[in-house]
């Protein structure tokens, strides 16, 4: 505050401006909109299959149709985009992960799908092989287990063409291969897609957040007791997410990623204060874990603490969250807006 601004009480009560409604909402300082969230969302093979994923309660696996009239209704809401990752079948799981480039994979078919039936709903696709590596890793190994991070590139180069080829509006490598975004946003260009956007997972930290996650994509138990701490972020660093973000800004990515989310919120403020880039964040899986948890148990408010925690996002300089919570925020904010 400004020396030359000082407020004293009682000449100046902080109370006065939080009695009413009115002049709590002249003076907020942000706001969590529709236009704020993306659904992640699982796909899988077949017609009219769902299955649930038991470690993220109301979270469903689809099937292409299923997940095409989900992503209907979550339109019809104002969510603008959803974020798109495949349970792939053990059989099409290799050691190069051949199946995450094949043309008429279940990725690739699903943004088909999507984008004919809803050609203004952003459909963002994640770039990574741990869902189709029979080890559960990013990336490509070495007679040793080491993730090999330029062999590994060559096969994130075709799976990014593939998506965007079937139509994807937004390539997000989530991979944490060095160099990975220079060689996709370079094929990118080459092959005259110029307007395809890059989300760069560029702050991803070797967090023990993810294992709902890897549970509803079926890659945890190919993992097993294996982690990603050779190629995602060290949680105890902040300096390093700077440096990694401005790499992938300068490589070519339109926006980036931090994930996780709630207890990465500093990270999500020094990226948008000090670099200045569209910044997203996610509420992942073991966030959704735990808030889920405790709602069923009732002890906290479902509806007021999910708007909560995504404001959380949005005051720490979040331009977007994709987050579980996407439909039912969109819903509750909808009623907000009749009242």
């Amino acid at each position: 505050m400004s020396q030359r601004t000082p407020r004293q009480f009682p000449a100046t009560r902080m109370r006065r401006m939080r009695k009413d409604d009115f002049s709590r909402r002249l003076m907020r300082e942000n706001q969590l909109t529709a236009d704020d969230l993306i659904l992640p969302v699982f796909v899988l093979e077949g017609s009219q299959r769902r299955e649930a994923v038991p470690s993220m309660p109301g979270v469903e696996r689809l099937s292409i149709d299923l997940m095409v009239e989900e992503c209907r209704a979550v339109h019809a809401l104002g969510v603008p985009a959803i974020a798109l990752f495949p349970v792939v079948d053990a059989e099409a799981k290799t050691l190069y992960a051949e199946e995450s480039y094949n043309a008429n994979g279940l990725v690739q078919r699903c943004v088909r799908a999507l984008k004919e039936a809803l050609p203004e709903l952003g459909v963002i696709t994640d770039v990574a092989l741990d869902p189709y590596t029979v080890h559960g890793q990013d990336g490509i190994l070495d007679e040793d287990g080491y993730v090999l991070n330029d062999r590994t590139v060559e096969t994130l180069i075709k799976q990014a063409l593939s998506h965007a080829e079937a139509g994807a509006d937004v390539i997000a490598p989530s991979d944490m291969m060095d160099g990975r975004i220079g060689a996709i946003r370079a094929m990118l260009e080459q092959e005259g897609l110029i307007n395809t956007r890059i989300m760069a997972y560029s702050a991803k930290y070797a967090s023990n957040y993810y294992g709902p996650f890897r549970d509803a994509v079926g890659s945890s138990g190919n993992l097993g007791k294996a982690d990603k701490q050779t190629y995602q972020m060290d949680p105890a660093n902040s300096d390093e997410a700077l440096h990694e973000v401005a790499m992938d800004i300068a490589e070519g990515a339109d926006m980036v990623m931090v994930k996780p989310g709630m207890p990465y919120l500093d990270v999500v403020t020094r990226v948008k204060r000090e670099l200045e880039v569209p910044t997203f964040a996610y509420q992942v899986s073991g966030e959704y874990a735990m808030h889920m948890a405790a709602f069923q148990n009732g002890w906290l408010d479902a509806d007021k603490v999910i708007l909560e925690s995504l404001m959380c996002f949005k005051r720490a300089g979040a331009d977007g969250i994709l987050t579980y919570f996407a439909r039912q925020a969109a819903e509750l904010l909808a009623q907000k807006n009749r009242l």
